[in-house]
């Protein structure tokens, strides 16, 4: 067992979930509080992408730092990982995001905020009234050009030292369309933990950002696979 790995997804993931969806809680998200509007957008989307530029410093050398299962799972498919390491990594990543929600549970009753998780959703839980269908082509989309973003850069050594940038980058910006839309999840340990926690709405709807982006990152893994990876390492 690869407890080192398993330790650093952890470790990984509950950063990612502390800062990204405290960001949220912190400055009211899209539609209230002291930050609301474009700051709130563009705060969250910072937040959840230096978080993963930090990590991946950190824990990269470690485990690759995915911190995401869904990075996981396209990782497996092409290759990078065995089966076992993958379910030790899921199982790494979603105990993470819980640590991350229960520091943030704590740290919201210890002050006046309200208290609040970042979860994702749709319907009346979307800033924009986002349908079902329309939160499932969103996750799918957004997680397909992260995923692919990811296993592109990493894909040679030409490029995998600056791959902790260039995936932050990405991450932030797919949350900035995301944010008003779903609040964005293309990781479905983020969006489960915070869910759990927040129960409701929140965790009825909690099946489409677990489902649609294992759908895009299996989707990109395949792509990639068959099609855009490299063959020799140059």
């Amino acid at each position: 067992m690869n407890i080192k790995k398993y330790l650093a997804e952890f470790f990984g993931t509950m950063v990612l979930v502390l800062f990204g969806c405290g960001t949220a809680v912190v400055t009211g998200g899209l539609t209230g509080g002291a930050g609301s509007g474009t700051l709130g957008v563009v705060a969250i989307a910072l937040a959840f992408g230096l978080a993963i530029v930090a990590a991946a410093y950190a824990i990269g050398h470690v485990s690759g730092c995915h911190v995401n299962p869904a990075v996981s799972l396209a990782v497996l498919i092409n290759g990078g990982m065995s089966f076992v390491d993958f379910i030790g990594y899921v199982i790494a990543q979603i105990a993470g995001a819980f640590a991350g929600s229960g520091i943030l549970l704590f740290i919201t009753k210890n002050t006046d905020l309200p208290e609040g998780f970042g979860s994702n959703g749709f319907g009346e839980a979307s800033a924009v009234q986002l349908t079902t269908a329309g939160a499932v082509v969103v996750e799918i989309v957004l997680t397909f050009v992260f995923v692919m973003t990811i296993l592109g850069v990493t894909s040679s050594k030409k490029t995998s030292h600056i791959a902790g940038i260039v995936i932050g980058l990405t991450l932030t910006f797919v949350h900035i369309i995301g944010i008003p839309l779903t609040g964005t999840s293309v990781n479905p340990a983020r969006s489960l933990a915070p869910a759990v926690f927040q129960g409701g709405e929140a965790l009825s709807q909690v099946w489409v950002f677990i489902l649609a982006p294992l759908v895009g990152a299996a989707l990109a893994g395949l792509i990639f696979k068959y099609l855009f990876a490299p063959k020799t390492e140059e």
